[in-house]
């Protein structure tokens, strides 16, 4: 087992994690699939599973595109799969030297496709399906979500119950200590923001996005994703995932299935899940994809853990030499 030496002594463990939206950038995943095969069949594989050339859209085309929720998910998928099969591919080491895999948001998919656990054509076509509904589940500006810098989670639940008067408002992210996201109604965050201060929190910074993510509100989303996951087979993984609403680790196909369902309306737990996968003897954090956002945020909640990305070849060569310990 990972972690573990062969007289039984607990040793440092070592997780995979994947980031989500909001990690894209044109030209992600490029120099991947130019100097790997493996990486290379893995954006062919997501282009004919979606039947478009989504890897050119990626590479050379624009940004506001990129940034359609529908483009985004399977493209982040994507670029973290790729990395993935070229460290194994290149190096021979992989997923097998992990103790857990955990990714934010639809970083989910993408740790479940990495270990097998959901097939890539499936993935690409049930993240397109989870886009789609996502933006769809809300009519453009009636829904919002907001930062709440230096707030803890009661301040924020409190927060919520306060503003909540004016329509949904709950908490989507606890991402790290003093980093909170809050979604729902546009006049609840609005009438949120305004009230932050007087709750003792720092900041509320409006966000710039599409659809009130990870609340009540996502209810319509969350129907069209029971249906699209009921069609598709989810195998065991071969690593245990920990799963955003649970902060805990799960295998059971059902279950993943049924997780994969609730987050979509449901808070995505990372500082708990970072904490439980330290809890458990986890020292370090490789982040499978494009840019290092989930790294930067676990400085704040574990600050001993070693992170690394690996979203470029040069990040696969740091990572084959990390995993030489573990």
């Amino acid at each position: 087992m990972p972690g573990q030496s062969c007289k039984g002594q607990i040793m440092s463990k070592l997780a995979f994690i994947f980031p989500g939206q909001g990690s894209q950038f044109i030209g992600m995943g490029k120099d991947l699939a130019d100097t790997s095969q493996a990486a290379k069949e893995v954006f062919q594989e997501v282009d004919d599973a979606l039947g478009e050339k989504l890897s050119a859209m990626m590479w050379q085309g624009d940004e506001a595109e990129l940034k359609l929720t529908m483009n985004t998910q399977p493209a982040l998928m994507a670029v973290s799969v790729a990395a993935i099969r070229a460290l194994s591919s290149e190096t021979g080491m992989g997923l097998d030297r992990a103790a857990f895999v955990a990714g934010h948001s639809l970083g989910e998919y993408s740790a479940l496709a990495a270990v097998d656990a959901i097939r890539l054509a499936d993935c690409a076509r049930v993240l397109r399906i989870r886009g789609n509904a996502m933006q769809a589940a809300v009519p453009a500006g009636h829904g919002g979500m907001a930062a709440l810098l230096g707030a803890t989670p009661e301040q924020a639940n409190a927060l919520c119950q306060t503003a909540g008067k004016a329509g949904p408002c709950e908490v989507a992210n606890d991402n790290a200590p003093g980093q909170i996201v809050i979604s729902g109604a546009a006049a609840a965050i609005a009438a949120a923001c305004d009230l932050a201060k007087e709750t003792g929190i720092k900041k509320a910074v409006p966000l710039p996005v599409s659809a009130p993510f990870h609340c009540s509100m996502m209810q319509p989303a969350a129907d069209a994703m029971a249906e699209a996951l009921a069609q598709i087979d989810i195998s065991t993984p071969a690593v245990p995932l920990i799963a955003n609403v649970a902060a805990d680790e799960i295998v059971e196909p059902a279950l993943i299935r049924s997780s994969l369902v609730a987050q979509v309306t449901g808070q995505v737990r990372w500082r708990e899940s970072v904490n439980y996968m330290v809890s458990k003897g986890v020292s370090t954090m490789i982040e499978a994809g494009a840019g290092n956002v989930l790294s930067v945020m676990n400085r704040r909640t574990a600050k001993g853990v070693v992170g690394q990305t690996m979203g470029t070849p040069a990040d696969i060569e740091s990572v084959a030499e990390l995993l030489e310990e573990f």
